[in-house]
């Protein structure tokens, strides 16, 4: 009988210190996720337009993989170009957020990108982490990106840095883009949808909440992407194009099965007028402006006008 009173003690003991310990930090650790998800919420509402759930966002991280080029000099004049033209957000380096930062004019969203290769390096492909997700918190950024090739010989170590960082925005509350390209030996072609479709989908799979590839080409095969992938999906540009109506024709095709907007960089940056293009293709993207009205923007008798 002893025995059995001391069993029942016991588990008194544990069941109290249940209720007042454990209990109390599950509720709490409950709470704490609570907030990581409002803090989220919060930072994804400055990259995207709240009434559209869209977003037009301008990359402008090329300095690392080909250099000063043509649109990324004066980097004051194209971030307020581009911000005056109606872009959510722009995406850039962590040196270079001091140079974009005006102090003037219209607030934009800031993307701090962590990922870099250059196209001296043997291997493009294999993007390398060069700063935290703490260091772009400390320069006031509303998100975090990064760059993973797959299909590429580093796949490996770019997705296990993917998983890593993946968490650590989920800390924080940060929301994170992942640019997610085919890219490697067995890639034939970057825009087949199979191709793309796995790669986007890989994103949301080690927890990304916003993905960046490549448009397939045409919209129905494009719909696959954007259903599989699970997550905000969000064209890119790829090199210039070589019409204005060609660029939105390929963007009210991405929008009109399900894509959440654009992440342009050259096609903005080295326009002749970044803040006109910007402008036309914002309009296209959250006021299902038609291509050929947004073409009369772009073909203003006004063209030095910087919107």
């Amino acid at each position: 009988m002893r025995y059995i009173y001391y069993i029942i003690m016991f588990n008194n003991i544990l069941t109290n210190f249940y209720k007042n310990n454990l209990k109390t930090d599950f509720i709490c650790k409950i709470k704490e996720t609570n907030l990581m998800n409002i803090g989220k919420k919060i930072r994804l509402e400055r990259i995207f337009n709240r009434k559209t759930r869209r977003t037009v966002i301008a990359p402008m991280d090329h300095g690392v993989s080909s250099g000063p080029i043509k649109g990324i000099i004066d980097m004051d004049k194209t971030v307020e170009s581009i911000s005056r033209g109606g872009a959510n957000a722009i995406l850039m380096h962590k040196g270079i957020v001091a140079q974009g930062h005006r102090g003037y004019g219209q607030d934009i969203g800031l993307i701090v990108h962590l990922s870099a290769s250059t196209s001296l390096s043997p291997d493009p492909n294999n993007k390398v982490t060069v700063t935290s997700v703490e260091k772009a918190i400390q320069l006031g950024a509303d998100a975090v990106s990064v760059h993973v090739n797959i299909g590429s010989e580093t796949e490996p170590e770019m997705l296990m840095e993917l998983g890593e960082i993946s968490e650590t925005c989920d800390y924080w509350g940060i929301p994170l883009l992942a640019m997610m390209y085919p890219r490697g030996q067995k890639v034939e072609s970057e825009h087949d949808v199979n191709m793309v479709k796995h790669a986007a989908r890989v994103g949301s799979e080690l927890g990304v909440d916003i993905v960046k590839t490549n448009y397939t080409g045409d919209p129905e095969s494009f719909r696959e992407v954007v259903e599989g992938a699970l997550v905000p999906v969000v064209i890119a540009g790829g090199p210039k194009v070589d019409t204005n109506r060609e660029l939105l024709e390929m963007v009210e095709e991405s929008l009109s099965v399900g894509g959440a907007g654009v992440a342009f960089g050259r096609n903005l940056f080295q326009a002749s007028n970044p803040g006109r293009i910007t402008r036309a293709i914002a309009e296209v993207v959250h006021n299902e402006m038609s291509v050929d009205e947004a073409l009369e923007i772009l073909e203003s008798d006004d063209k030095d006008e910087i919107i």
